[in-house]
């Protein structure tokens, strides 16, 4: 398996506190690694690092073999990132954001349309292509995000909460989604729901108070877990993170 996303010892700290701690971790094509952890694990701060959006104090990214910190251009333009709270200009129309996107990303004319065309197709945003984003409901804020990061056909996706705010029906479209697109592409995707990882992921790896405390697919953490009658990811869940507090 060839790895797209590379992450080798990021470490960020904020005054005292140290939020990632020496994070190292590999995804490959074909790969949806879930990435799990209490509030204020780290998670977010990782994936802002690895997109190339907070420069980290130790380590480096890289994706598709460039180096996030020392080739940004080359790296950005194989990624799509929806970051935290998927953030748009909210006075923009859904379908001027998205050709405003598509501008930067290089593309125009007929490739721009089809691009756009294709990715409000795949996020189920063409009733809503000429609404003011600011208008819209948490779940068609947070398709429109993930629309602009799928735009330009990128060979890596990092996904902060991509289902957050959708209702049942969204979350299903938006999980197969991320199913049909990871055939080619490596993604990682930050979730605080445990289903999403049986339902999407190939790996997870947990992270807690900025580390790693546990990485492999779901049935291989179930099976590191003391005893047969834990069985379901709430209760890994809770093992790994409140085994890094007890040897803390």
């Amino acid at each position: 398996m060839s790895d797209l996303l590379v992450l080798e010892g990021l470490r960020k700290q904020f005054g005292d506190f140290t939020a990632v701690d020496g994070i190292s971790l590999q995804v490959g094509v074909g790969e949806v690694l879930g990435f799990l952890g209490p509030n204020g694990a780290g998670k977010s701060t990782t994936m802002k690092m690895a997109a190339g959006f907070l420069e980290p104090d130790a380590g480096h990214a890289t994706i598709c073999g460039h180096d996030i910190g020392n080739a940004p251009k080359a790296a950005k333009k194989m990624l799509g990132y929806l970051p935290e709270g998927a953030p748009a200009y909210g006075e923009m129309r859904v379908g001027t954001f998205l050709s405003f996107c598509a501008d930067v990303r290089g593309l125009s004319g007929a490739e721009q349309q089809k691009a756009i065309d294709l990715a409000m197709a795949r996020t189920g945003l063409e009733p809503v292509a000429d609404q003011v984003i600011d208008t819209l409901s948490k779940g068609f804020r947070r398709r429109v995000g993930l629309a602009q990061a799928i735009l330009h056909e990128p060979k890596v996706l990092i996904l902060d909460e991509p289902t957050d705010g959708l209702d049942p029906n969204q979350k299903h479209h938006v999980r197969e989604l991320i199913k049909e697109l990871s055939a080619d592409r490596a993604i990682i995707i930050s979730t605080h729901i445990l289903e999403e990882v049986d339902a999407v992921c190939s790996r997870a790896i947990i992270i807690d108070k900025g580390k790693v405390v546990a990485d492999g697919t779901a049935d291989e953490l179930r099976k590191q877990m003391p005893g047969r009658r834990k069985s379901n990811l709430d209760d890994v869940f809770r093992h790994f993170t409140s085994l890094e507090e007890a040897a803390a």
